[in-house]
């Protein structure tokens, strides 16, 4: 394992790559104006990872795709590791992974945790179609969204700092998990990148006071239930974010009911280091593995990407991490 510590960049007061004066952090998050969350600007992140082709560990577009969003995040002023592992699949690949962490004051001794996997699924296992089974998809949505919405929220925050540390990390071979077509379950083959963090942290010690982890949020009339997992482990966190998305007129979206546990990052961020989180996932309770029926599939595209879809998770996590 190693960590290579790419930069501690300057603050960017725009999306152009060009150098400005650092903002200084506020003096309180109490009274920092909550930033807009740019929708144009997340969903050109979201095109831009699928632009690459799909992320698997092992490809040149996985490899493209991970400079990419560790340069973004340096761009944006965070002091960016790129973590890299050899991680086994469960079917024993050796996938060359990268997990990417940016950190925004990184000496801060208060620290919240926004995080979303960055890779895509190697199969379509759930395609309508037996023939696309073996093939890789676009993961515009399952992917693709969550690394776009974060990425918006490193670009404010490199521009008007909420006042305390805030760590987004792109966890890699979250979906390598064994496929339908496989008989031999094997446990734990999920989250590979999220399992090797919690116990080879990019800092000694890491803690947080909770973490937010963002998957499919981006698909078009996208509802957010609250996830057992999350519930039984941050029950307040759920809250604080069911809350502000109402307060913001989002209701809609983030749905008051309980969702079903979802096998994903954040059960290994809970198990592994005690940290409480919650997972702002999109639940469809009328289909039968309770995912839009694009999941797993060779439809997974950019025609699913909608710019309210993302407004609405991007706005709601940028008022909670500056209102709190």
């Amino acid at each position: 394992m190693s960590v290579l510590l790419l930069a501690c960049g300057s603050k960017n007061a725009n999306n152009t790559g060009t150098n400005a004066v650092p903002v200084a952090p506020a003096s309180s998050p109490s009274i920092s104006e909550v930033p807009a969350f740019d929708a144009d600007s997340a969903y050109a992140y979201v095109a831009n990872q699928v632009a690459f082709g799909p992320r698997v560990p092992n490809t040149e577009a996985h490899k493209a795709c991970a400079n990419y969003l560790a340069n973004e995040l340096k761009r944006h002023g965070a002091k960016t590791f790129v973590q890299e592992a050899a991680l086994t699949a469960y079917d024993g690949t050796r996938l060359q992974c990268y997990n990417i962490i940016g950190s925004f004051l990184p000496d801060h001794e208060r620290r919240v945790l926004l995080f979303a996997h960055w890779d895509s699924r190697p199969y379509s296992d759930h395609d309508p179609d037996p023939a696309n089974h073996r093939k890789p998809l676009d993961g515009a949505d399952d992917g693709a969204s969550g690394v776009g919405a974060l990425l918006e929220i490193a670009r404010q925050i490199g521009q008007k700092s909420p006042g305390y540390g805030v760590d987004i990390i792109f966890f890699d071979a979250e979906d390598y998990g064994t496929p339908e077509f496989v008989t031999d379950f094997k446990p734990n083959t999920w989250c590979l990148g999220t399992q090797f963090w919690t116990r080879n942290t990019h800092v000694p010690n890491y803690q947080a006071e909770y973490g937010i982890l963002l998957d499919m949020v981006g698909g078009r009339g996208a509802t957010f239930f609250k996830e057992y997992q999350s519930v039984r482990a941050a029950a307040p966190i759920v809250e604080m974010v069911w809350s502000a998305a109402r307060d913001l007129g989002y209701g809609r979206y983030f749905i008051n009911a309980d969702g079903g546990a979802i096998t994903d990052d954040h059960q290994y961020v809970i198990s592994g280091l005690r940290i409480p989180c919650i997972d702002i996932i999109n639940y469809d309770p009328e289909t039968e593995k309770g995912f839009p029926a694009y999941w797993h599939t060779q439809d997974d595209t950019m025609e699913n990407i909608d710019r309210e879809t993302l407004k609405a998770v991007g706005q709601t996590v940028l008022k909670v991490i500056y209102e709190n």
